[in-house]
């Protein structure tokens, strides 16, 4: 019984010495957080700093008014509490809101290097730098950032370390005490019996635990769980990505690079019009999310030229500078015969890949003679592009699944060329895609691409499944690429978005304004609660259920009749297609249907129109609803949600999306519905239309900071980098070939 005591002893001792330890690791981990949070600062502020140099040296000149509403949106970051500008003399000339009076900005020393201050400001601690900006006028730009939170995040470093010493304290006396119980012959027998009779009694054998120790334990879990999602957020870049921003990518990673996009709808459509010739931007996502970034970049845009004058509307070469009135890229036009059109756009595309990719029920229909105007289409846009580019390397964005055969054909002609081929629509599990009989060249074609993208991650392991089961190949999972004929394919997922802030939102009315001119304009009463719906008209979209939903939200909630109306805005596309002209007709049939049950004189539930809306148009639509629906059957990612999103800068509304959206992995915060579950959307269109004026706010801010976050600018660039990479690991790879 000697060994008892002395048992104890040493455990005290140990949990002594840890105690002292702990106490003595407090101050030194207090100092290394705080300078590693301070130097974090300082780091923030170079990168703010080196991404809008060049706007701020340009403007300085031409335009110094614009830079402060410039660098007041800058200051919605949350660290940065003020930006501004100063002369040589180090006055200074402009400032946002919150920037204190009797900041020091002029430069010491070297005037081409940054000053770093730490000091206390209108009783607040900052950090101010001090950067030097060349260019005619010589200035320095100055940053603040705020200094509270690094207290803060010193007090929690030692709320969680006297967490973590309690923990091990408890710990090792635990583990102390059972030793010290173990070591004793007599009461080892006792012990294991009793060890016997406890599992015996609780055969799934998970530890004992009373509810209060249950309940401390999930409060330590989840406080963990927030401090962890507050570090990845703090951690992440305050630069907000914007076409600034992606020219500065492509100068610095990209360096004389021609760009080129590849699509089959064109940005810009000339149609005649009696005697005049007017100009229409298609109702594509694709064209939404891309033109913005060709704004930025430049380049050229390689597409079909279907309007009545688009031969009118170009030069020697088939091209045209657009936008109009703004020119800032060029539109090369490629010809194609109603015959090929026929084949390649609505036969292989449009009835054998959209349908079999979508998984929408539709059979898709393959034809031989389809399949070959594929292949000449392909072509043809291939030796454009290769006529077109002037260098060997050039980067290439390849669009969608019209295009399926093109990587591999430009890679023939121009080996050196980075291509980057985007998949806009959703990729199949691999024994869907089995059944088209083309499957292993477009397989073979598609990795020709040096980058493969998707929307998800669900779809690159789709490809991936599909690439092991029909091609000799070697995919590495781990590094998440496809060697094909000795060239290696990166597959990545690249979640497309829309442009922030979007150009249409710049020329539009307040919401009210908004909400009372689309009243007006349907004839709506004040009082009126306004949903809508705005896509092309596709089988994919939904449409058919969701105005079976509108009857019976209200069939089951009757007190809507008279206040409720939703107004479905379609494109007409494809009409060429029986399943699609069969939409169209079933549309009207059901919007009749509900508007006879449901509607009285006065009033009609659902108004259907059916044209073709410009941006304006839908933004306005979008800030006057009180609901959106996006109920797709199957999408890769779907704008529409998204752009409903950015046209809220009110905050208000609330957004029914579909769960086989793309868009519904990242906006979380909408009502996510089951489209094929009618009943469930109705219930949701009925929460949606009485949600608390705070839920929706919540809601939307957390999507907006998405979309904001994440905007198309940020998926271009995302891209870029990637092929930025490969290319200098491809030179890389030539100079170790020279040697």
């Amino acid at each position: 019984m000697r060994r008892a005591p002395r048992g104890i002893l040493l455990i005290g001792l140990v949990l002594v010495g840890l105690a002292a330890f702990l106490a003595a690791l407090v101050p030194l981990t207090n100092g290394v957080i705080e300078q590693w949070a301070r130097r974090d600062v300082e780091l923030r502020s170079e990168l703010v700093v080196n991404s809008i140099r060049d706007r701020v040296e340009r403007e300085m000149a031409d335009r110094p008014e614009a830079l402060g509403a410039f660098f007041e949106r800058l200051t919605g970051d949350e660290r940065i509490l003020a930006l501004g500008l100063c002369d040589p003399a180090g006055r200074m000339r402009v400032a946002t809101a919150r920037m204190p009076t009797g900041v020091d900005c002029r430069l010491e020393g070297s005037s081409l290097t940054p000053r770093f201050v730490r000091t206390r400001l209108a009783g607040e601690r900052v950090l101010v730098g001090v950067f030097p900006i060349a260019g005619s006028n010589p200035a320095s730009l100055v940053v603040l950032h705020e200094l509270a939170f690094v207290a803060d995040r010193i007090g929690e470093a030692r709320w969680y370390l006297a967490l973590l010493g309690f923990a091990l304290l408890v710990g090792v006396g635990g583990v102390g005490t059972v030793l010290v119980l173990a070591s004793q012959r007599r009461d080892m027998r006792a012990l294991l019996t009793g060890l016997h009779e406890l599992r015996a009694a609780r055969p799934d054998r998970r530890p004992l635990m009373d509810p209060a120790t249950r309940e401390e334990s999930r409060e330590i879990r989840g406080l963990l769980r927030d401090f962890r999602e507050t570090m990845r957020r703090e951690d992440g870049s305050p630069v907000e990505w914007s076409p600034s921003t992606l020219q500065d990518l492509l100068e610095k990673e990209l360096p004389d690079a021609e760009v080129f996009v590849v699509s089959n709808r064109e940005p810009y459509i000339h149609n005649r019009v009696g005697d005049r010739i007017v100009v229409q931007r298609p109702a594509s996502g694709l064209v939404s999310a891309l033109e913005p970034v060709m704004r930025a970049c430049g380049g050229v845009w390689v597409a079909h030229g279907s309007g009545s004058a688009d031969r009118e509307t170009v030069d020697a070469e088939d091209h045209v500078a657009v936008p109009p009135g703004k020119p800032a890229y060029r539109l090369r036009r490629v010809w194609i015969s109603d015959e090929e059109q026929e084949g390649y756009y609505y036969g292989l595309a449009n009835e054998g890949l959209w349908p079999l990719c979508h998984l929408a029920y539709v059979r898709p229909i393959f034809r031989e003679a389809d399949w070959q105007h594929y292949v000449a289409v392909n072509q043809r846009f291939a030796d454009a592009v290769v006529r077109e580019a002037t260098r060997p390397d050039p980067v290439i964005m390849v669009q969608d699944y019209h295009f399926a055969l093109l990587p591999r054909m430009i890679r023939e002609q121009l080996p050196k060329a980075t291509i980057l081929t985007f998949w806009h629509i959703p990729w199949p599990n691999a024994e869907a895609f089995g059944i088209c009989p083309w499957k292993e060249e477009i397989i073979a074609g598609l990795l020709g691409s040096t980058v493969l993208g998707f929307h998800t991650q669900a779809h690159c392991n789709n490809f991936f499944e599909t690439v092991d089961r029909f091609m000799e190949s070697r995919i590495d999972r781990d590094h998440r690429s496809v060697v094909f004929g000795g060239e290696e394919t990166m597959v990545r997922p690249y979640p497309i978005s829309i442009e922030w802030p979007p150009a249409a939102l710049a020329s539009q009315q307040p919401v009210e304004v908004c909400r009372a001119a689309v009243r007006e304009r349907f004839g709506l009463p004040a009082e009126m609660r306004i949903g809508v719906g705005i896509e092309r008209f596709d089988y994919t979209k939904g449409i058919l259920d969701r105005l079976q939903a509108i009857d019976e939200l209200l069939t089951r909630q009757p007190e809507w009749k008279g206040r409720f109306t939703f107004l479905q805005i379609v494109a007409p596309t494809r009409s060429k297609l029986a399943s699609y002209t069969a939409l169209q007709a079933e549309a009207i049939r059901i919007t009749e249907e509900v508007n006879a049950r449901h509607g009285r004189e006065g009033y009609q539930p659902i108004h259907l129109v059916i044209r073709h809306h410009e941006p304006d148009e839908v933004y306005e639509l979008f800030r006057a609803a009180d609901v959106c629906v996006v109920s797709s059957l199957h999408d890769g990612m779907n704008l529409v949600a998204k752009e409903f999103v950015a046209a809220r800068d009110d905050e208000q509304g609330a957004l029914v999306l579909s769960r086989f959206a793309g868009a519904s992995s990242e906006l979380s915060e909408a009502l996510i519905i089951n489209p094929y579950d009618v009943q469930g959307m109705a219930e949701a269109l009925g929460r949606a239309l009485v949600m608390r004026e705070d839920e929706q706010r919540e809601r939307m801010r957390l999507m907006r900071a998405h979309v904001r976050e994440r905007n198309v600018y940020r998926w271009a660039g995302q891209i870029l980098l990637d092929a930025s990479r490969l290319r200098k690991r491809q030179r890389v790879q030539e100079f170790e070939a020279a040697d």
